[in-house]
């Protein structure tokens, strides 16, 4: 149906617009190249050179979106596969055309750069942009060094690469035969599906033939992954940072402060998570907890949802934050900005594009009628939300914000959604199966992507002490962290040895302190949204305020005016707050 299909007409009229405007985007290159030797001239040269600039980058922006979506359409089919392929090599060439814009600003200086946008009120515009180039001076090399360091790029993609060709391509899975008499091929994709089997054996056998794979191939991953690591030291040193962990976060002004409180936080919680894997045993009906129990849901559900009911869900779930807000969703759930189903070629998955600033967000879903298709779409939403708020808000060059503020947008929605269905949920059953579907939600948001961050922030320690990491001091120093974090010692879940070389499956250690930001985010999420639950005064306000500020100044400080500290405990309080109001109402419906 048209309507379950996005209309990237919206941005280009046809492929042959996007073409054209792909070919001028190719030209402006020739324009750039004009500045170069030329912006310390003064501000009006200055001001000249980045408005072009970022009058190409919107344009490059995009074409590549238009490109990336008619490729995920249908990922067989290869001209839309070339489409994507020539705007990458578009925006290359955009991007060696700029490459004097950062040491020329540089060169300027930040007190003769400052008194110049004083006197321009069209220079201040970009103002934080040129902060935000200023601010990383003494961690900026000589021409001849970056160049040096640009071309060890080449080779630095290196281990993650490998590691993705290992795990997708690869790794030989082996066929494991369930319960049911049905064989699968146990690859990642099912491993996900089956580890959350209601059937406590599939559940066993296939944790048991997964891991299994990955210990054959441990020495291979543990190489790799030491191979990051090392890259990332070489990096922070060469820039001139203390560590890799300030490398990674002075890249959107994160203080190290986040990232140590969110650890300390996690650590004195636990208690918190380890009374969630008591109740998990006690509604399982199990003796004792093994680490292949923590996926099946606490309450199984058949129901299923049209993609009208899913949309009215969503949208009835963000009433409190205004009918501006609601009305924007309605228009783009209800204008063609997603493409709804699965197809045969179609990308899987799902995902916010909000790069196309003179239309509006898009949206990819494969909706299966499942309730996790229905938080996914209210998730995703909250994305589109977010960017749509901030383009209209915002300049192109103050409009793309952080992941550090963009996943708060997604798990607020998602918060709100869990409000409305628990109004329409009818029996016990059903109010079970919403809150455990949340709870385990945070776990895994929270506690799993922190334990992670540890972990990362660990082995990132040992190679800048000058040390060396195998695959077995990896599975040690993993292990020791897995039982720490679901307490094992305190006879709250046990966890094979065999399954301690998880470290070797989890791809996101090759990017570099990513993760963390998924655990911070659900925090500030949570705080934000309890205190819209309590009713205080403007917190509907101070959200949309932050969202709509979009990328004009820095995440942490964006954070703080909205009210949230996340190098404070109160985030996390909160959202500790919330995971022990849901296992006090479980506890009630169950008679405990």
């Amino acid at each position: 149906m048209s309507d379950r299909r996005w209309n990237l007409a919206d941005i280009f009229p046809s492929r042959k617009e996007w073409s054209e405007a792909l070919n001028e985007i190719g030209r402006s290159t020739e324009t750039l190249r004009k500045f170069q030797g030329r912006l310390h001239e003064g501000p009006e040269t200055l001001c000249a050179f980045l408005n072009a600039y970022y009058t190409t980058v919107k344009s490059l922006y995009a074409a590549s979106s238009y490109a990336s979506m008619c490729y995920h359409e249908d990922m067989r089919v290869g001209e839309t596969a070339e489409m994507e392929s020539r705007s990458h090599l578009v925006g290359t060439a955009v991007s060696q055309a700029a490459s004097f814009m950062e040491p020329e600003i540089l060169s300027i200086g930040r007190e003769q750069v400052e008194a110049w946008t004083e006197s321009s009120p069209e220079l201040q515009a970009y103002r934080h942009s040129l902060d935000d180039i200023l601010r990383r001076k003494a961690h900026t090399l000589g021409t001849a060094e970056e160049e040096l360091v640009a071309s060890v790029g080449l080779i630095a993609d290196a281990p993650e690469t490998i590691y993705g060709m290992l795990a997708n391509a690869d790794l030989p899975w082996p066929a494991v035969k369930l319960s049911d008499g049905s064989e699968v091929r146990l690859d990642q994709s099912a491993f996900g599906k089956h580890r959350a089997s209601v059937n406590r054996e599939d559940r066993q056998i296939v944790f048991d033939k997964f891991f299994e794979v990955w210990r054959d191939y441990a020495r291979t991953c543990g190489a790799t992954l030491f191979s990051q690591l090392k890259r990332d030291v070489f990096y922070s040193r060469v820039r001139k940072y203390p560590n890799s962990l300030a490398l990674a976060l002075d890249g959107n002004r994160i203080p190290e402060a986040v990232y140590h409180q969110l650890i300390s936080q996690a650590r004195a919680h636990l208690p918190v998570l380890h009374r969630y894997f008591g109740l998990r045993k006690r509604l399982l009906g199990l003796a004792s907890l093994k680490y292949y129990d923590i996926y099946p849901p606490l309450v199984h559900s058949d129901h299923t949802y049209e993609i009208d009911e899913a949309k009215r869900l969503v949208l009835e779930s963000v009433e409190p934050l205004g009918r501006e807000y609601a009305d924007a969703m309605s228009e783009g759930l209800n204008g063609r900005w997603m493409d709804v189903e699965p197809r045969p070629g179609k990308r899987s998955g799902a995902y916010m594009n909000g790069h196309a600033y003179d239309a509006h967000p898009y949206v990819l879903m494969n909706f299966q009628g499942t309730y996790d298709s229905v938080t996914t779409l209210a998730h995703e939403w909250g994305h589109a939300l977010h960017s749509h708020l901030s383009n209209r808000a915002q300049t192109f060059a103050n409009a793309d914000y952080s992941i550090f503020t963009a996943e708060i947008a997604s798990t607020y929605n998602e918060a709100l959604l869990l409000d409305r269905v628990l109004k329409d949920a009818d029996s016990d059953e059903k109010r079970l199966f919403y809150l455990g579907r949340e709870l385990e939600g945070l776990r895994g948001t929270f506690f799993r992507q922190t334990m992670f961050a540890e972990f990362e922030l660990r082995i990132h320690e040992v190679v800048e002490q000058g040390d060396s990491l195998s695959a077995d001091r990896f599975t040690a120093m993993y292990a020791e962290l897995l039982r720490d974090y679901h307490g094992q010692d305190k006879g709250v879940l046990t966890i094979d040895d065999d399954y301690t070389v998880e470290w070797a499956y989890i791809p996101h250690f090759y990017y570099n302190f990513y993760v963390y930001q998924y655990a911070t985010s659900v925090a500030a999420s949570s705080l934000l949204v309890e205190r819209l639950r309590q009713g205080e005064t403007e917190a509907a306000e101070r959200y949309l305020a932050l969202l709509a500020s979009g990328g004009s100044a820095y995440p942490h400080e964006q954070l703080v005016e909205a009210g949230v500290d996340l190098a404070s405990p109160e985030p996390y309080e909160a959202l500790m707050r919330r995971m022990i109001t849901i296992m006090d109402e479980i506890d009630a419906i169950t008679g405990v």
